[in-house]
């Protein structure tokens, strides 16, 4: 039986397979390239997905966090939405990836195919709005920060943003070798054991929900969604009861969503290049 959901996730970028700053397979089966699929397959149980591990990083070889590489990769990442949007294989289209490179130009490519588009950031802080009066961002790095802030305010949620709170655990690039803090803390994570950062992430969510105003919490870099069920539980045992998002979970619910109502991006926010109808005054 064909399935209702037929998406395209692409990530927003890989790295060469000899670099020293690999952080995930870019080759092999889609769910040993898909991080943190184990979070996430009962999501993808209806869908019939595909995985694009996205554009080479024409920058370096270390991981994307500055906005001149962001900027770099969403150039990249144009021909791989254009081509899935001709196939005519696809209903829906995940970028993943928290900064969501290139998201507002594969919305306008798209649309003229009449295929949402659904990114990590914009699904998290709609999701978010719906949960609670406020959010705050758990992030990684000070300049991943400062780009993070100009998404917040690109979306119309700089009155419900209540804060982004830095853990200050960049990933690595030259001069810097060795492997990720934030990766090995995953990985001990996934063994039962703690680690700075998952106490710095406690901290801060803790120190967003007391002196921010958040009700709910949400991670800027994609780096840091498999915090989502630890931060999760760790807050609840100690009596908070404050959602905690990640961007896979909700960009996958919110595309399924766009597809069941039928609906995509607006014609009048991404127009045509030659729309029928035209408005003479845009207002703020």
């Amino acid at each position: 039986m064909e399935k209702r959901y037929r998406f395209l996730l692409i990530q927003a970028f890989h790295l060469p397979e000899e670099s020293q700053y690999l952080h995930r397979a870019v080759d092999g089966p889609k769910e040993s390239m898909l991080m943190n699929h184990s979070d996430v397959k009962h999501l993808l149980e209806n869908v019939d997905w595909e995985l694009h591990k996205g554009p080479l990083a024409t920058y370096g070889d270390w991981p994307v966090e500055t906005r001149e590489e962001f900027t770099l990769v969403a150039a990249g990442r144009m021909p791989i939405v254009r081509e899935a949007c001709a196939s005519g294989k696809y209903n829906g289209i995940v970028l993943l990836g928290g900064g969501e490179p290139g998201f507002p130009a594969s919305r306008e490519i798209a649309r003229e195919y009449g295929i949402p588009v659904v990114a990590c950031g914009f699904a998290q802080m709609h999701v978010a709005s719906m949960l609670g009066n406020k959010f705050s961002v758990i992030d990684l790095a000070e300049n991943h920060n400062m780009y993070y802030y100009d998404l917040v305010v690109q979306h119309g949620f700089a009155q419900r943003c209540a804060s982004i709170r830095n853990i200050n655990f960049p990933l690595p690039r030259p001069p810097s070798t060795g492997q990720s803090a934030v990766h090995l803390a995953k990985n001990r994570a996934q063994r039962g054991e703690s680690s700075e950062v998952v106490e710095a992430a406690l901290r801060e969510a803790l120190a967003a929900i007391e002196e921010d105003g958040a009700d709910v919490i949400t991670f800027g870099c994609s780096a840091l969604f498999w915090l989502q069920p630890v931060l999760q539980k760790r807050l609840a045992e100690m009596g908070w009861e404050v959602p905690v998002l990640e961007g896979y979970s909700c960009a996958i619910t919110l595309c399924k969503g766009m597809v069941d109502l039928g609906v995509d991006a607006s014609g009048l926010v991404y127009p045509s290049a030659h729309p029928k109808n035209w408005r003479r005054k845009k207002l703020f």
